[in-house]
């Protein structure tokens, strides 16, 4: 009851917002059987709204995500995420991303975690990123009700800005197109709770530091996410992500967040 009762309440104030959340299924569970023969795994979160304004305005948000299960415990996930907003024929927002990743199962007290990730986001100007990132992880805590992990690693990130792209939401002033090239250092954080049963909390944490005279500057990203579980194969999210960056190359805000409610679909 009291699950039902916290769902409906942060539903009602989230559900305007868009999500960009990159939270894993494998970040999401507490416990998996890696000694299951299971080779893959797929999920799928959909969101989708519609109404009636002067034109039709719509919405959608989906996220893809598939698993490939090795034998040595180890994951290869592809995982992709596109948000579409549009008035009419007009766009609103267009951003995504999609990324593949080399993952321990949750299994070793030190793993490598390497990946590689491209990204858009039309609101912001961002016309493309690019990026190739290895990572260590460290688990620091493994229980059936609880779990922590940290990490540390380098990026290297290509972006291309452009402020004259459709839904760019900002006034465009230079309209000189922008390409960025530099290494960053990646700080880590992950843990997740059972808050209590069929309920699970999910939160993620980045911190990366741009290697070059602007090393003070890093930019921070947190994901959070509620996980209502309704049976085996579906579950209800409820996320929270935001995204602090002072170093950004167009004249944009430092500051997003994005809240959302959705279904996942696991298979």
């Amino acid at each position: 009851m009291k699950a039902i009762k916290f769902f409906c309440l942060a539903a009602m104030l989230s559900s305007y917002f868009p999500c960009i959340s990159q939270i894993l299924t494998i970040d999401s569970e507490l416990y998996r059987d890696t000694t299951s023969k299971k080779k893959y795994g797929a999920s799928i979160n959909l969101a989708f709204s519609t109404s009636k304004q002067r034109k039709n305005l719509l919405d959608f948000t989906s996220k893809l995500e598939l698993d490939r299960y090795l034998k040595n415990k180890y994951s290869l996930i592809f995982l992709c995420r596109t948000d579409a907003t549009y008035n009419g024929k007009t766009v609103l927002q267009n951003n995504g991303y999609f990324q593949i990743r080399y993952r321990d199962q949750d299994t070793r007290k030190v793993s490598i975690d390497p990946a590689l990730q491209g990204q858009w986001n039309g609101v912001q100007g961002m016309e493309y990123r690019f990026l190739a990132a290895m990572n260590v992880r460290f688990r620091w805590l493994e229980k059936s009700k609880s779990d922590l992990y940290s990490g540390v690693g380098v990026f290297y990130e290509l972006e291309k800005w452009n402020p004259l792209l459709a839904g760019y939401a900002f006034s465009p002033g230079d309209s000189t197109t922008i390409i960025r090239k530099l290494p960053r250092l990646n700080l880590t954080s992950k843990f997740a709770l059972k808050v209590w049963e069929g309920v699970t909390l999910t939160g993620m944490t980045y911190v990366q530091f741009p290697i070059n005279n602007h090393f003070t500057t890093p930019r921070w990203v947190l994901d959070t996410q509620f996980l209502f579980h309704v049976n085996k194969h579906l579950s209800i999210t409820l996320s929270y992500s935001h995204n602090y960056d002072l170093y950004r190359p167009l004249p944009i805000d430092a500051y997003y967040y994005a809240t959302s409610t959705g279904i996942r679909l696991n298979y």
